[in-house]
């Protein structure tokens, strides 16, 4: 933590302003919610932007998250990083073969995998099981 060379008063109701200039520093955009920590002498008081515990740790969004080690990812953040990476993400509402890509008819649907029953056929046969 570094002085910023910036003094407020705080008004009577216990209020301070963050100057713009600040705030646009450290890439606070109003309205946000703030967490206010005091170390145990109470002479010091930290904020940090509040980020609850079930958001996306890339976007801060809690919806249609999923938790992998401990972290929560949104599915759109995962999108995102598949396309950067160069990966083919699928959604599985979608109506796509997890193996070709392709949008295909007749799935089977399998632990939440999607695979056409012509991909399972070219499995099968690949694995000599007919």
């Amino acid at each position: 933590m570094k002085a910023t060379g910036i003094v407020r008063k705080i008004d009577e109701l216990g209020r301070i302003v963050l100057p713009m200039e600040l705030r646009k520093a450290i890439g606070i955009d109003s309205p946000v919610a703030m967490e206010i920590f005091a170390d145990d002498d109470k002479k010091t008081i930290m904020l940090r932007q509040y980020i609850p515990a079930d958001a996306d740790i890339f976007t801060g969004v809690t919806t249609d998250i999923v938790k992998y080690e401990g972290k929560c990812v949104s599915k759109q953040s995962i999108k995102k990083l598949c396309d950067l990476a160069g990966f083919i993400c699928i959604d599985p509402s979608e109506d796509i073969d997890i193996f070709t890509g392709k949008e295909a008819e007749n799935l089977i649907e399998y632990n939440g995998i999607k695979v056409s029953e012509g991909t399972v056929k070219e499995l099968s046969k690949a694995a000599g099981l007919i």
